[in-house]
């Protein structure tokens, strides 16, 4: 065991997908424009109405009676997942990287059959990953019950912006159905799920509260950016949106791992200050490979960096404040929907 630990979510810092939206898309007749509306509600229910005991990333749970009633199984969420794993550039250096000098952690709301084929694509140990476990093969609709699924799903669909409608389809028709017993055993990992998931690391691995890094990139990485920020670790927002922004210490847009790669060397090697110290130089220094001497950055990440980032313009890193905070909302939203696509860039 090391004596930090690096805690990354998955989709944003490791790869580009959203892989329900995806699989929604895919499986589903409009089922792109359906996850898109259920997820602007999750983000309105846990943002705005801050409903009691709901958990951002919810619309995993939501969109669960509209996969049944196209009949999709686990064995079809293994097969899309395995077959549509599209990284960021450089996350496999990134966490081979890690394995050798922090203990690391993949904390992700997607689906485990995801995180599953994720793991076995990166080589990483499926052990060390938190997720959203589900049983597709459990859930059953009657067909009566389906008759009325499809009718929501319509009724959704032409009433986007109904939130009224919306809570009384989730929170008073559909608990009234059987599959509802099902779904309420579903987990969520999100938002209080992924600090929880941070306790059990930190009391797995023996560390200090203050020994851990977390990377994030959406609403659902709100409360684990808080609890490293507040314990003084390190809390990073990879091309988010303005979720993680508002709550993380550091921005990172960038459209290669390798940059998250170099922060985590340097937290490996030294402490919190070095982190921020590094920060403050590389935004005012004229030569970084001396810079990355000066911090005793690994040759080989070193030479990454300079592999990837040869004649062209330098990831950012920045120390968010209220001053530049709308800059770095720009850029990184910008980021965030040109490698990833508007519209799972567009998703909270």
């Amino acid at each position: 065991m090391f004596e930090k630990s690096f805690i990354t979510d998955c989709e944003g810092p490791l790869t580009l997908n959203d892989n329900a939206f995806e699989m929604s898309a895919h499986f589903i007749e409009d089922g792109d424009q359906l996850f898109k509306v259920l997820s602007l509600y999750d983000d309105y229910l846990a943002d705005i109405v801050k409903k009691e005991n709901y958990k951002a990333g919810n619309t995993l749970k939501l969109i669960l009676p509209f996969f049944v009633c196209e009949n999709i199984k686990n064995s079809d969420l293994i097969d899309f997942s395995q077959k549509n794993i599209y990284a960021v550039n450089d996350s496999k250096f990134l966490l081979n990287y890690l394995k050798e000098s922090m203990n690391t952690y993949i904390v992700s709301t997607s689906y485990g059959q995801y995180i599953e084929a994720l793991s076995n694509y990166m080589e990483f140990p499926f052990k060390n990953t938190f997720y959203t476990k589900v049983d597709v093969d459990a859930l059953t609709l009657t067909g009566e019950e389906m008759e009325k699924i499809t009718e929501f799903k319509h009724e959704i669909l032409d009433n986007p912006e109904n939130y009224e409608l919306f809570d009384e389809i989730f929170f008073s028709e559909i608990p009234k159905m059987g599959i509802y017993e099902e779904i309420e055993k579903v987990n969520v990992v999100g938002g209080p799920g992924k600090k929880l998931a941070i306790d059990e690391i930190i009391e797995r691995d023996g560390i200090d509260v203050g020994e851990i890094l977390y990377i994030g990139d959406s609403i659902t990485d709100v409360e684990p950016l808080e609890f490293a920020r507040k314990n003084n670790g390190i809390s990073i927002s990879f091309n988010g949106n303005e979720y993680p922004l508002k709550v993380a210490e550091i921005a990172i847009v960038s459209p290669s791992a390798i940059a998250t790669c170099v922060i985590a060397n340097v937290y490996s090697d030294t402490n919190r200050a070095n982190v921020l110290a590094f920060i403050d130089e590389y935004n005012d220094c004229d030569d970084l490979k001396v810079l990355f001497e000066k911090y005793g950055v690994d040759l080989n990440v070193k030479d990454k960096f300079f592999d990837v980032f040869d004649n062209e313009e330098y990831p950012t890193i920045k120390i968010i404040d209220d001053e530049n905070y709308e800059d770095i909302l720009k850029i990184s939203k910008d980021m965030r929907n040109n490698i990833r696509g508007e519209d799972i860039g567009g998703l909270g």
